[in-house]
């Protein structure tokens, strides 16, 4: 007894630093849109510094403001088609069936956090309302007395550890679409498949040691005995009952309950998706964001079964989308600012700072300053990636100067990308709403998972960057 009491000590301190860290952040952190409108103002004082003229400043903002709409779609689209998949019946019990497999509460919350983030390789939308459900449904085992804020920050995990290395990674998914690459862009990175990504050796080893990690803090930093707060404990409903589907009242409503057109748009989609793997390179429709894009609605259609529970789905995960909606425009108007905006000696900020990381070197120390300056970056601007539109024209310039891998490249922006997501709480909203708890009641659990991440990151992105050859851009 004389040991375990200093151990909830301990653990009680970390959470509170931690919980005062992130009732600090609530407070004086504005919404990351106005981060957004701050980036603008912060690139076109830049230019205007760097001799460009008010009118090339405008032009370039005016000009880029609606470069990227077909990406801004696809990347909300990922949002919705994983709201969608997680909320449909069959998912629901699947989710209420695995509920019970984990046997201890310190168990539960490594269980949660497992998942979380092997949902979140195939797409981080579904990981976080995916996940979310879970932990109610592991809440509500009267067998099981789970730390109920420790479920929840377990939950996120897919969305700070791992996301940015999966399938749906905004950076090398835009990466591997050319026709949504900026022209600037494309012309420095060329065309850059999941083979040169997501699916390397060393980006999937370092997925798996990064899920290792998280699973193993997050069972180690549970707490136990009197330390634990239930659902019931904090106030939260865990009542999850469904009202029953309204009676069809005429017969043009039929339709809307009916099977029968959500099948045959399943059976033509997954007749296409066969065509598609029989036709062309596997890495090439698996890199193919619209593919994917394609997959998840109709999936998400046949899992809700009608169309009018599909378009119910739809209608609750569609505020979701919101903060891509309106951001990515501004993330487009930014990285045009620092790219065309020519100033003295025909150069732009975009060259300038270019020259500034060329200057680290090709050593492991450009993989460790890329990945600094990304995550802090991303404290500031949470994007889900999008700000990689702004930060990749220098980035992958100066790693091109100094013969970089440039999938290696994408990388180190996706492994940090992911780091400021556990800091920063605007991405836990969705999760929060499944909930029913505040961002300061996981922010204690997810700063400790970035006191341990933060170092692990940088080292492997330093090791494992060495074991590539730089390659050339292939133009599409």
């Amino acid at each position: 007894m004389s040991q375990a009491a200093p151990t909830q000590t301990q653990e009680r301190g970390l959470a509170r630093f931690a919980q005062r860290s992130a009732a600090w952040t609530e407070k004086w952190f504005p919404d990351a849109y106005v981060f957004a409108l701050a980036g603008v103002f912060v690139v076109t004082v830049a230019a205007l510094l760097n001799g460009s003229s008010p009118k090339t400043v405008a032009n370039a903002f005016g000009g880029g403001f609606w470069d990227l709409t077909a990406f801004t779609l696809q990347m909300a689209m990922v949002v919705l088609t994983g709201y969608i998949v997680a909320t449909s019946p069959p998912v629901a019990r699947l989710i209420l069936r695995i509920a019970t497999v984990p046997s201890t509460p310190r168990g539960a919350v490594a269980f949660v956090a497992l998942l979380s983030c092997l949902v979140s390789m195939v797409n981080w939308g579904l990981s976080l309302v995916f996940s979310g459900l879970l932990a109610r449904a592991i809440a509500r085992r009267p067998d099981l007395r789970a730390d109920y804020r420790a479920l929840g920050a377990a939950a996120y995990l897919g969305l700070g550890a791992v996301w940015a290395l999966g399938l749906s990674s905004s950076a090398a998914q835009l990466q591997a679409t050319p026709e949504s690459l900026p022209p600037e862009l494309l012309e420095i990175t060329g065309v850059l498949d999941f083979g040169a990504t997501i699916l390397t050796w060393q980006s999937l080893l370092m997925a798996a040691i990064l899920i290792a990690l998280s699973v193993a803090v997050a069972w180690a930093s549970a707490p136990r005995g009197e330390a634990v707060k239930t659902a019931e404990d904090l106030g939260v409903d865990l009542d999850d009952t469904v009202p029953p589907t309204p009676v069809r009242t005429r017969p043009g409503e039929w339709l809307e309950h009916s099977r029968i057109l959500p099948g045959f748009l399943g059976l033509i989609t997954l007749v296409w998706l066969v065509w598609q793997f029989v036709d062309l390179p596997v890495l090439t429709v698996l890199s193919s964001l619209n593919a994917y894009l394609l997959v998840f609605l109709v999936l998400g259609l046949v899992l809700h079964g009608t169309p009018r529970a599909f378009l119910d789905a739809t209608a609750k995960a569609v505020p979701a989308t919101a903060g891509v909606l309106v951001q990515f425009p501004l993330y487009a108007a930014m990285a045009a600012i620092l790219t065309r905006a020519e100033g003295r000696g025909g150069m732009t900020v975009s060259e300038h700072l270019a020259d500034l990381f060329t200057g680290i070197g090709s050593s492991g120390g450009f993989a460790v300053v890329i990945a600094l300056y990304t995550a802090l970056l991303g404290i500031l601007v949470p994007s889900g990636g999008g700000k990689w539109l702004v930060e990749a024209p220098y980035v992958m310039q100066s790693a091109t100067d100094v013969q970089m891998n440039l999938g290696w490249t994408v990388q180190i922006y996706n492994a940090a990308e992911a780091l400021p997501n556990l800091v920063n709480p605007f991405f836990m909203l969705p999760l929060l709403a499944v909930l029913g708890l505040r961002a300061r009641d996981l922010v204690g659990f997810t700063f400790l998972q970035f006191l341990f991440h933060l170092p692990v990151v940088l080292l492997l992105l330093w090791l494992l960057g060495m074991t590539f050859d730089y390659e050339p851009p292939v133009m599409p």
